[in-house]
């Protein structure tokens, strides 16, 4: 496929200009090769998932982060295309994803990347839904006012606590997103739920793969979090 149709097609269901400001999405490394015969998916480029498309023999890399979150020393011959910010705001983005992997339907759009659905659940069986849809061991809960049970749920996925307010000025009752920390958490008003910013992140990609298999041949990377429960 020619580089420049493969671009398109990525751009066209993320595009490149909805970028937040400070962000870095589009080409990190731009080669002259114009056909794309394979390309690899992965969330944050490293070295291992360099050497895994080189032996491999992918053209491509398209990965979710920028290569400034990962700085290391590239060295390689390989083009790697990054779709963010802009693929967290998207129609069917990253945040998008896991809701339709929970089941929801109706989603209001608040702002460009939170994400609201109705629903009057029990707390532990949201939970129960999120570990056994998202293939969670493990999450973690802030629930100040010890609820047991929401009816209006909020979703960002990758780092998202900073929607905290908007959530709860949006009649949400809790958000579910990555990377609380724990002042965040200490005095929230509304429940918070931290799934993991790698395992929010990580659905978006078979997401990717759909839109690109009919075009190109596509791989996804072996990837895990770095962070691991004991």
């Amino acid at each position: 496929m020619k580089k420049n149709d493969l671009i398109r097609t990525i751009e066209t269901f993320a595009p490149l200009e909805t970028q937040e400001t400070w962000d870095n999405c589009g080409w990190q490394i731009l080669t002259e090769k114009q056909e794309i015969n394979k390309v690899m998916l992965c969330l944050s480029v490293t070295k291992n998932i360099i050497k895994q498309a080189k032996e491999q023999n992918c053209d491509m890399i398209l990965a979710h982060h920028p290569l400034f979150y990962i700085p290391f020393d590239f060295g390689h011959d390989m083009a790697v295309y990054s779709a963010h910010t802009n693929l967290d705001k998207a129609d069917g983005g990253t945040t998008d994803t896991i809701i339709d992997i929970l089941g929801y339907k109706d989603v209001e759009k608040v702002g460009d990347f939170l994400r609201i659905v109705n629903d009057k659940i029990a707390l532990n069986d949201l939970i129960l839904r999120l570990k056994i849809n998202l293939n969670l061991f493990n999450i973690r809960v802030a629930n100040n006012n010890n609820l047991d049970t929401v009816s209006r749920i909020a979703f960002c996925a990758g780092s998202g606590s900073e929607f905290k307010d908007l959530a709860k000025e949006n009649g949400a009752d809790i958000l579910i997103t990555g990377d609380i920390k724990y002042h965040t958490a200490l005095e929230s008003e509304i429940i918070l739920i931290d799934i993991g910013h790698f395992e929010s992140e990580i659905p978006v990609l078979k997401t990717l793969y759909k839109l690109l298999q009919d075009k190109v041949e596509v791989v996804t990377a072996k990837e895990t979090t770095p962070l691991k429960n004991y």
